[in-house]
């Protein structure tokens, strides 16, 4: 008889039924605006000295921050502490780039001379210059 001797055959696989235990029917969670948040609050603020490419990216930071902590609290998202870090950031991202464009700001009005000298004299810095001369004589 065939199959007599030798090992048992490995029992089947448990029957599919109708979905996996624990199963509540909702999808993946939506964790795509704690995820934004948190990467433009990092972004506004190494980019702080952007003239106000930070302040920009900080708000948006702060917009998906706030709707992803909402998520969260509803139940639909999982990563309620990236959108928290990704407002805290974005909340020092727009202080920092308001503070450094601010400063730009101020040093550009306060400006004393209002030209680019520095003090220092080029004595190269005429020989570039074209002076009014009279033109030459065509050649025979």
């Amino acid at each position: 008889m065939p199959g007599s001797y030798g090992y048992p055959a490995y029992p089947g696989y448990p029957g599919y039924g109708y979905g996996h235990p624990g199963w509540t029917g909702m999808g993946a969670p939506l964790n795509g605006f704690g995820t934004t948040a948190l990467v433009l609050g990092i972004i506004s603020v190494v980019l702080f000295c952007m003239w106000g490419l930070g302040i920009i990216l900080g708000i948006l930071a702060l917009v998906f921050g706030f709707l992803g902590r909402g998520r969260a609290k509803r139940g639909q998202a999982t990563n309620g502490g990236q959108a928290l870090a990704g407002i805290i950031l974005g909340a020092v991202g727009i202080v920092v780039s308001g503070v450094f464009l601010g400063l730009m700001i101020w040093a550009v009005v306060n400006d004393e001379d209002g030209d680019d000298s520095s003090g220092y004299e080029d004595p190269f810095a005429t020989s570039l210059v074209l002076r009014d001369v009279p033109p030459t004589p065509p050649l025979p």
